[in-house]
This record gives structure tokens, C-alpha cells and sequence, in this order.
């Protein structure tokens, strides 16, 4: 992972994302973009002097946007507005979202549109690098002139307001600066508006889904094919002449990684005691592929977002001409992040569906129920299926899509709303609720092989296995196990089963 990247407002990638949200890594600014952010503040000092009328810089905003507002207190619209529009509710968001908003509009800046200062620009530019991170809270957000409760809040610590973490810890805004010996900056006109319009924590969170859901995915398939060789599946459906005869690009995908991925088990060479298995087994690649495509459309239109202007108004340095318009708005992120929760949803099924297959004699024709030999004495993993359960059930909820939903706020002037951080917040909790979905599965496959030894599984089932049992041990009778899900959720959370099983076979596709 980058420990630096530069920033240009044109080529931010959501690894790039990843490596300063996530690992700290620091922004580089190259000098034409502050040229660039000078030119475009010039123009629009030029257009207020010529007395061009600004929406949000010498007009109020939203259902006051025909309020004039004159020029000596163009300033200080941007401070109350910041105030008025910190107006979020609920649980902070976790740091690492907050850097990567705070990363998205530096880069929205960066492309010379926004009308803000270079001071200020660099102000936040520091606040990033040296760990100064905002406090704002995930709710309040309706995805329309971008996020305005959240953006508001980020935006209070520049001015030495509101709430920032600071090398763990939390400060006031004018504490942390202090700590972090970054000054402060009282805003000019245009910039309050300037901070907080756009759709940047929508696009944060979509960013990091996008980044967890494809490593999800491939451990989904490692968790699965681990599955596949214990329960001895035939093998055909996974064949690359069975699959290449339907060409999706994510079916043939997922099929090539579960044959890797099943090479060298002496499990799959044992008599077969079905001629087919059970759809959730023999439809991997169907259906997991068909999750690897819509991931392959959700993320190019992700990252064009993060590299669009997504401000109202916008202001063209040339020609010194401000326009009005909607870029702000969050649908292409809610369509996506709503299609993103219920691809998750389905891989969450597919996966309890596999569970109950290990669990249930009738399914598995010869492992014990519930994988536990003392049965009626002893429970064994019946009751964490039970929570799988209620998990994909969840998830079935949340996959409910938010971007159909609209409602009109500010006086009908923002009468249709994209409801996209709502989409991409629902997004995010399927992902953590089918993490431990397939966790649960592992913890079962694991636990059936115990039943399979002295044969042997393919190399990679291997590695996998040794992994899990150096934090859940074999089950030889009940004991409480939310603490083998609590112990298992973060080998997948912190993609330390794909990394075991790219050692052994390389990188999955």
C-alpha cells in the first residue's frame, strides 16, 4: 500500500483512498494545483467586483437562495452557514471514514472549480497529513446538495470549532489544531458553502465498500471451495468446459479461482455420494460471478465520482462565469451502493445456504448433525446457524433499496433527494453482517473436517485450517462460541484468509 500519494483531482483511485484512510498515508500536493486554486479564487473576486449575483456567496442558500446578501457580510455567511448546517445526529463516524471524506473534497478542490482559498485548501491539506480528524456524525444526510450535515460538521475544526480525534484522543477544534499546530483559518465568502456541498461521505463510504466487498468476495470463494472439498461436490460444475460455454467474465472468474483453489485434495478423489449437489454449492460461479460483475460496473462509476466536481455553484476560471445547476446529487452513488447491498445480501445466502448443507445429515449424507458427535448432549453449532440466520435475514431488510425513496426539504426548492448515503451507510452493514456470515461458515467447514481426517484437503484448505485453529480449537464438546465468531470475523475483516490462501496458490483473479 502507498504510503504517499499525490493529489491532482483527476486520477484518485480508491486504493489511494484505502492507503490514506486506513494507513495514514500522506497527500502531495503539486505546486499547479495551488496555481490552479488561485485562479479560480481571482475569478470569482473578479465576478463579485463586476457585481454578478453568486448563489451562496452573496445570496442566502436553499429556500433562501433569492435573499441577497451584501458583500461585507459575504463572510460571514460562510461561518453561520457552517454552524446551521451542523445539524447531524447519531454515532460519530469512524475515523477512517472521516479521513477519506476529508481526502475526497480536498480533491474536488484540487480541480480549481470550488472557489476557496489556497489557505484554506492547505489547512485541511495539514489537518490530513497530520492527523487531525473531524468528528461529524453518519445521519442527516438526505444525498442532495451533497452532503450538508456531515460536510458542515467536518468543517467546524477549520475554524477552531466543533470536535476533532487527535492521536487518539478528542479535542475541541481549537485544541486539536493547537495540539497539531496547524492554524486556524476564519472562512471568506464562498467557502462555507464551498466545504460542505457535495457528495463526498457518500462516495468515502462507497469507496471503502467497494474495497472490502472485492476481497470479500474472494474469501467468500476460498470459504466456499473449502466447503465444496469437505462435503466431496462433484467437481464438474466448476470444469472450465462447463463454465466457458456461458462467457460472463465473473462466472468464468470465480470458477478458475474455486479449481485453484481445490488442487491437490485428496477429499475430492473419495467415491461421490450425489450425481449433482445442492444449487448453493454447484452455482458458486454463477452466482458469486455474477457479484464479481456488478462490482466490475459499481466501481468505475465510483471512481468517476471521486473525481468529478460535485459542487453547486460551480465557478469556470476562463470564461469568470459562475453556473448553477446539480452535481451535487447522489444518485449514480445510491443506484450503485443500493446494488451493491443486494449482491452482498445474496453472497450472505449463498453462504448460510452452504452452512446448513454441512450441518444437516440429510444434506451432507454422512457428517453428524450439527457437527458434533455427542448429539442431544451436546448442541454444537446449531445455534450458530441461528445467527447466520438472523443475519442474511437482516441483510434481506437493509438490501431494501433507499435510492426510490425521496422527499422534498428546504421549502420544495430540493424536492428530489437521492437518499445515496443512506444507500451506501445500509451498504457498509451488509458487508459487516456477511463478514461474520462467512466466518460462521468457516468455523462449520473447519469443524467438519474433523470428521474427514486422515484424508487429506487441498493445500489451501490446509493453510486455511491452521489458521482458524490458532484461534478456534476443534469442538470435542459445547462451549460458548461467540467467542470462536468473535475470534474468526476479523481473519476475514482483515483479509487474513486471502492473504493465507494467496500464499499458497498465489493471487486469486
Amino acid at each position: 500500500m502507498k504510503n504517499q500519494i499525490t493529489l491532482t483531482g483527476e486520477t484518485l483511485t480508491i486504493e489511494e483512498v484505502v492507503a490514506v484512510a486506513r494507513a495514514n498515508a500522506k497527500v502531495i500536493i503539486p505546486k499547479k494545483i495551488i496555481e490552479r486554486i488561485q485562479k479560480n479564487w481571482d475569478a470569482i473576486a473578479f465576478m463579485l467586483e463586476r457585481g454578478d449575483i453568486m448563489y451562496g456567496l452573496n445570496t442566502g442558500i436553499g429556500g433562501f437562495g433569492d435573499v441577497k446578501i451584501s458583500k461585507d457580510k459575504a463572510g460571514d455567511l460562510s461561518t453561520r452557514m457552517l454552524r446551521a448546517h451542523s445539524s447531524g445526529y447519531g454515532n460519530p463516524v469512524d475515523v477512517e471514514t472521516a479521513r477519506a471524506t476529508l481526502l475526497l473534497r480536498l480533491n474536488v478542490f484540487a480541480k480549481g472549480y470550488s472557489g476557496l482559498r489556497p489557505k484554506l485548501f492547505l489547512t485541511f491539506v495539514e489537518m490530513l497529513n497530520r492527523g487531525v480528524t473531524p468528528i461529524f456524525y453518519e445521519k442527516g444526510s438526505v444525498g442532495t446538495s451533497g452532503d450538508l450535515a456531515p460536510l458542515s460538521q467536518m468543517g467546524l475544526v477549520v475554524i477552531g470549532e466543533g470536535k476533532a480525534y487527535y492521536k487518539g484522543e478528542i479535542f475541541t477544534g481549537d485544541i486539536a489544531m493547537k495540539k497539531a499546530d496547524i492554524s486556524t483559518v476564519p472562512l471568506a465568502y464562498r467557502e462555507g458553502l464551498a466545504i460542505m456541498n457535495g457528495s463526498q461521505f457518500m462516495t468515502a463510504i462507497a469507496a471503502l465498500n467497494i474495497y472490502d466487498a472485492e476481497r470479500l468476495i474472494k474469501q467468500t470463494e476460498i470459504v466456499c471451495s473449502m466447503t465444496i472439498d469437505v462435503l466431496n461436490c462433484v467437481e464438474s460444475a466448476y470444469s472450465k468446459e462447463y463454465n466457458e460455454v456461458r462467457p460472463f467474465k465473473g462466472q468464468n472468474i470465480t470458477a478458475s479461482n474455486i479449481r485453484a483453489l481445490l488442487s491437490g485434495s485428496d477429499l475430492l478423489k473419495q467415491p461421490k455420494k450425489s450425481v449433482q449437489n445442492a444449487y448453493s454449492l454447484r452455482s458458486v460461479p454463477q452466482v458469486v460471478g455474477a457479484i464479481r460483475d456488478a462490482l466490475d460496473y459499481i466501481r468505475p462509476i465510483t471512481e468517476i465520482e471521486m473525481n468529478s466536481v460535485a459542487d453547486n455553484p460551480i465557478f469556470f476560471t476562463k470564461e469568470k462565469v459562475c453556473r448553477t445547476g446539480a452535481n451535487f446529487h447522489g444518485a449514480p452513488i445510491g443506484y450503485t451502493q443500493d446494488l451493491l447491498g443486494i449482491v452482498i445480501t445474496d453472497m450472505g445466502n449463498i453462504s448460510e445456504r452452504q452452512t446448513n448443507n454441512l450441518m444437516d445429515p440429510a444434506c451432507s449424507k454422512d457428517l453428524p448433525a450439527f457437527l458434533v458427535q455427542s448429539a442431544g448432549l451436546d448442541s454444537g453449532l446449531m445455534i450458530s446457524q441461528y445467527t447466520q440466520a438472523a443475519l442474511v435475514s437482516e441483510n434481506k431488510i437493509l438490501a431494501s433499496p433507499a435510492s426510490v425513496d425521496s422527499i422534498p426539504v428546504s421549502g420544495n426548492q430540493e424536492d428530489h433527494v437521492s437518499f445515496g448515503t443512506i444507500a451506501a451507510r445500509k451498504a457498509r452493514e451488509i458487508i459487516r453482517n456477511t463478514e461474520a456470515v462467512v466466518a460462521i461458515q468457516l468455523l462449520a467447514t473447519c469443524q467438519a473436517y474433523e470428521f474427514r481426517k486422515p484424508l487429506k484437503p487441498s493445500p489451501t484448505f490446509q493453510a486455511v485450517y491452521k489458521l482458524v485453529r490458532s484461534v478456534s480449537p476443534a469442538i470435542t464438546e459445547d462451549r460458548a462460541f461467540y467467542k470462536d465468531i468473535e475470534n474468526l470475523v476479523p481473519l476475514i475483516r482483515t483479509f487474513k484468509v486471502l492473504d493465507t490462501a494467496e500464499r499458497i496458490i498465489g493471487k486469486l483473479l
